[in-house]
């Protein structure tokens, strides 16, 4: 499984979105797994992955939110979670989205 945080620079719920999907992955005892973080510094390079503003976390290259379409832009994006809208998915997400792409590989 490869878990992935995209981001632009200074983005200030990077980290969050980072630390969410590191907690996540050990509530699932998953820990082992690594968390990739990577910067999107171009809308070149926005438009060439599956980036839907920062920061944006992937599950084996698919959004944690499903049907969340991919933008060319570099800018901050808004989650709706359990508790509000926040700049970067819940854990619970996290660990949803983690679940769905675990089913779907058996």
């Amino acid at each position: 499984m490869r878990i992935e945080v995209l981001s632009i620079e200074d983005c200030p719920n990077s980290r969050l979105a980072l630390a969410e999907a590191e907690a996540a992955l050990a509530s699932l005892g998953l820990s082992a797994i690594p968390v990739i973080e990577r910067r999107v510094t171009s809308p070149a390079d926005a438009a060439a992955i599956a980036f839907a503003g920062s920061p944006t976390v992937l599950i084996d290259g698919a959004d944690v939110t499903p049907g969340t379409v991919p933008t060319g832009n570099l800018a901050c994006r808004i989650y709706r979670t359990e508790t509000g809208t926040a700049g970067y998915p819940s854990r619970m997400q996290i660990v949803h989205a983690i679940g769905a792409r675990t089913d779907a590989q058996t």
